[in-house]
C-alpha cells in the first residue's frame, strides 16, 4: 500500500514540476523530397510542412496542376514559369495547411516513367491512379492529419481533384477546383478554338465566311475525334490541323479518355457535407465561368458545402490579374483563404 501511495507522490511530483504555460518545441518549417511508386513509376514530389508544434497533426493538401506537361511547381518548359503550385504551397502554409505537390507523368524527375517506350499508351485514368498514389503517401505523412484532407486542383487537376473527392480513402474533407475544366475535353478545345476565330474575324484576319468553314471543320473534327473516324484537317488553318493531327495521333488515347469525363457526373459520388470551393475568373479565356454552371448545380444537387462557386474579377487563368502578373491575385488568395479556414 505504501509503495502505491509514493509511487502516486512521486507522480504528482513530476506533474507539479512542469513550469505552467511551457511552450512545447517548435518545429521550422521545411520542404522534403517525397518518393512513391504508382503502375511501376517512381514519382518524385515536394512535401511542405509548415511551423508546428512537435507532435501535431497538421490539415493538409494534396496540389494537382493543370493540363500538358506541367510540374510539380506549375511550370511547363515551353512558357515563362508561373509557379502556380508552388505560390499555392506558401500560400497554404500561412493557414498552417501542409502541401504536396509532384511531378505528374512527363514532367521533372518523374519523367515518362514505367511510359518511356510507349507513351502512347498513357491516357487520363493513369495520371488518376498517380494522383490517388500522392493523396495515400500525403495520408500516412506522420505530420499529417488523415482526416483533414483537402485537394486542390488547378484546371484540369480540379477534374483529377473532383474524381478523388469520390474515390480517395479517407474521402477528402473539401476540394478546391480552381478554374476548372468542368465540361468535356473537346467541348472546352472547341470553344476556345471558336473565340479565337471569332477574335481574328474581328481584328480582319478572317471574312466571316471563312470563320463559317472553320467552325464546321472544328465540330467536324471533334465529332470524328469520338467516332474514332479520320480527321478532316484540310479546310482548318496550319496551326489548328496540327493540334487536331496531334490528338488523333501519338495523344489520341489520353485525349479519348480524358474527353470521355463529364466533370458534372462526378459530382454525385461526394459526400454530402463536403467543403467545395469553385474560383472562375473573368479574364480566363481558357475556362470562361459560364463553363462551370453545370458542375456548380451539379456540386449543388450533391448538398456539398460552402463556399461554392467565387468569381474573381479580373484574374486569368493562372490566377493572376493586371498589378499582379507573377503571383496570385489578391482575390484569388482570399478565396483560398477562406476555404482553408473553415
Amino acid at each position: 500500500m505504501f509503495s502505491h501511495l509514493a509511487a502516486a507522490v512521486l507522480s504528482l511530483a513530476v506533474v507539479t514540476a512542469t513550469p505552467a504555460g511551457a511552450t512545447p518545441h517548435l518545429v521550422p518549417a521545411a520542404d522534403r523530397e517525397i518518393v512513391f511508386t504508382v503502375d511501376g513509376t517512381t514519382t518524385y514530389g515536394t512535401l511542405h510542412v509548415p511551423a508546428h508544434r512537435a507532435g501535431q497533426k497538421l490539415r493538409a493538401a494534396l496540389l494537382l496542376p493543370g493540363s500538358g506537361p506541367t510540374d510539380r511547381d506549375g511550370n511547363q518548359p515551353s512558357a515563362s514559369p508561373s509557379n502556380t503550385l508552388a505560390q499555392l504551397a506558401g500560400a497554404l502554409d500561412s493557414d498552417r495547411v501542409a502541401t504536396l505537390r509532384f511531378d505528374k507523368y512527363g514532367t521533372g524527375r518523374t519523367g515518362l516513367g514505367a511510359y518511356h517506350d510507349r507513351p502512347e499508351e498513357l491516357d487520363y485514368p493513369a495520371f488518376v491512379r498517380q494522383a490517388t498514389a500522392a493523396y495515400e503517401s500525403l495520408r500516412d505523412q506522420p505530420e499529417t492529419n488523415p482526416h483533414a484532407l483537402l485537394v486542390v486542383g488547378h484546371s484540369e487537376g480540379a477534374m483529377t481533384a473532383l474524381l478523388l473527392g469520390g474515390t480517395a480513402h479517407p474521402r477528402p474533407a473539401g476540394l478546391a477546383l480552381l478554374q476548372p475544366q468542368a465540361i468535356r475535353m473537346l467541348d472546352l478545345v472547341a470553344l476556345q478554338l471558336h473565340a479565337q476565330v471569332a477574335e481574328a474575324t474581328r481584328q480582319g484576319q478572317l471574312t466571316p465566311e471563312q470563320q463559317r468553314a472553320i467552325d464546321a471543320a472544328i465540330d467536324a473534327a471533334v465529332t470524328a475525334l469520338r467516332e474514332h473516324r479520320p480527321v478532316d484537317t484540310t479546310a482548318l488553318p496550319p496551326a489548328l490541323a496540327q493540334l487536331f493531327e496531334a490528338f488523333r495521333g501519338p495523344s489520341n488515347r489520353f485525349v479519348i479518355s480524358d474527353d470521355a469525363i463529364y466533370p458534372p457526373d462526378t459530382a454525385a459520388a461526394l459526400r454530402p457535407g463536403t467543403r467545395v470551393l469553385l474560383t472562375c475568373g473573368a479574364n480566363d479565356v481558357q475556362v470562361p465561368c459560364g463553363t462551370t454552371d453545370a458542375l456548380t448545380d451539379a456540386l449543388r444537387h450533391a448538398h456539398t458545402g460552402g463556399p461554392g462557386r467565387v468569381p474573381l474579377s479580373g484574374v486569368d487563368h493562372l490566377l493572376h490579374d493586371a498589378d499582379h502578373p507573377d503571383t496570385l491575385a489578391p482575390i484569388a488568395l482570399d478565396a483560398l483563404h477562406r476555404f482553408a479556414r473553415r
